[in-house]
């Protein structure tokens, strides 16, 4: 496994690199580690493994630039990693085929709302629910899709952020790495429980993770929805079709 390691880690940074903008980044690790002869469940375990430290370098770099607001996403961050922890615990005993069916429909439908909806700016708009309501809507239901399957999770985040909660695309981007790193984070703990990481591979991705969340956190800061908007959409479309491919063959 050791001739593949320089390989991994480029993957990995690229991964990290388009996470901290738009999501996705397991498009492009969960391949790979399936590629390395990993079983299902070891590629998503140890997808969480590496993948908990592009989302962490990626959160950190918004919290420091003053990006998210902790008070107000605290509920959230409780309920997502509640709903993943159930996740990561119910994939290792149940299928994914109707999760792999259904979430390519709603990823092309959220890449025509982020090209087309006026929402989606560097402008905040009006709140449609509270906080409270969208950390138990958003929070325990997308951490739990994250736990249990994956693909799409920043998306999702991202979406929840934008159309239920107002938030501009920089804003929202912020909060739903915080969000990602908080399901990685809570189905890491729990995979590592069910002795499914391996760990010399999460380990050397982790290290192009983290640099590449780094970066990626950097470019939305500065570039706001002239970047996060077009990379949301192609990465919207990029797992559905991933998916509807995996699905016909």
């Amino acid at each position: 496994m050791i001739e593949i390691a320089p390989l991994l880690f480029l993957l990995a940074l690229g991964a990290g690199l388009v996470d901290a903008i738009a999501g996705g980044g397991g498009l492009i690790t969960v391949p790979a580690l399936l590629w390395a002869g990993l079983a299902p469940v070891e590629a998503l375990a140890t997808n969480k493994a590496q993948g908990v430290f592009g989302t962490f370098a990626s959160s950190l770099h918004f919290i420091r630039r003053g990006a998210i607001n902790l008070g107000d996403a605290a509920l959230a961050v409780g309920c997502t990693f509640v709903g993943a922890g159930l996740g990561a615990v119910a994939v290792q005993f149940l299928a994914t085929d109707l999760l792999s069916r259904l979430i390519p429909v709603l990823l092309i439908g959220f890449a025509l709302y982020f090209l087309f909806s006026p929402r989606v700016a560097d402008i905040d708009s009006r709140r449609r629910i509270g906080n409270g309501a969208f950390a138990l809507l958003i929070g325990t239901g997308v951490g739990f899709y994250d736990g249990f399957f994956g693909p799409g999770t920043g998306t999702f985040f991202t979406m929840g952020y934008v159309a239920l909660l107002g938030y501009n695309l920089r804003r929202a981007t912020a909060h739903a790495k915080l969000l990602n790193f908080t399901s990685n984070l809570a189905a890491f703990l729990f995979f590592i429980a069910g002795g499914q990481v391996l760990w010399g591979i999460a380990l050397t991705m982790a290290a192009g993770q983290f640099a590449g969340g780094w970066l990626g956190a950097h470019l939305v800061i500065r570039h706001g929805s002239r970047l996060v908007r077009p990379v949301l959409v192609v990465a919207s479309l990029a797992v559905s079709l991933k998916l509807l491919l995996h699905q016909a063959g």
